[in-house]
């Protein structure tokens, strides 16, 4: 039985053979120039470091109206900053509005920035 599928096998793989590589997703898997590719442009990444690379900073509140984004996703790209780039981002400021009884109350938040 298992020889009956020779014939068709090499048919296979000569018609694959010949076939072209595919590119993934659209972009070309090969770079002529031989640099490595840079990070692509208009990305919500570059808006995020962006915005964490300005003197004044970043609230979790400005990036999730610039991106779309919901808190814990902006908290965690953070921490994939950290551990997969090695860019630290630091809570630059703490503002908290102090309620009666003296705990941070609705409205208080953190700028976070780059360390540098």
């Amino acid at each position: 039985m298992i020889g009956a599928l020779d014939g068709p096998m090499e048919a296979l793989r000569a018609a694959l053979a010949g076939k072209p590589a595919r590119a993934t997703r659209g972009r070309a898997t090969e770079r002529t120039d031989g640099a490595p590719r840079g990070p692509r442009e208009g990305t919500k990444r570059e808006t995020v470091l962006a915005m964490l690379r300005r003197p004044e900073g970043a609230t979790v509140a400005q990036i999730c109206e610039a991106t779309g984004w919901q808190p814990h996703t902006v908290r965690g790209f953070f921490a994939g900053l950290k551990r997969r780039q090695g860019i630290t981002v630091i809570a630059a400021e703490r503002i908290r509005q102090v309620g009666p009884n003296k705990e941070g109350a609705k409205g208080s938040y953190s700028i976070y920035r780059i360390a540098e």
